[in-house]
């Protein structure tokens, strides 16, 4: 394939991800932002599984995209549920 192509076909991705969630920058700094109080809120932390943490860090970046750009978009909440919904099930003793 060519890298022109290529590039072009990133260039749009880029492009519509911007549309449905605002200027990456801007949605960067609110995922950080709840990430790091996530991090250091307190000692709970710590004591989490990968998948615990993982799932806490997606749910903030899914957040971010919420209140940056489109709130009305339904993946962005299906997507937090499906998060937390694997470390329900792994606590349940279902592993995906």
């Amino acid at each position: 394939m060519d890298d022109h192509i290529i590039i072009h076909d990133i260039d749009n991705i880029l492009d519509e991800r911007g549309s449905r969630y605002g200027k990456f920058i801007d949605q960067a700094k609110i995922s950080q932002s709840l990430q790091a109080t996530l991090r250091h809120a307190n000692n709970s932390w710590d004591k989490m599984q990968p998948d615990q943490r993982e799932a806490l860090e997606m749910i903030a970046c899914k957040l971010g995209r919420i209140v940056n750009g489109d709130p009305d978009y339904i993946d962005s909440w299906d997507d937090i549920a499906g998060y937390a919904k694997l470390v329900a099930d792994r606590l349940r003793g279902v592993v995906r």
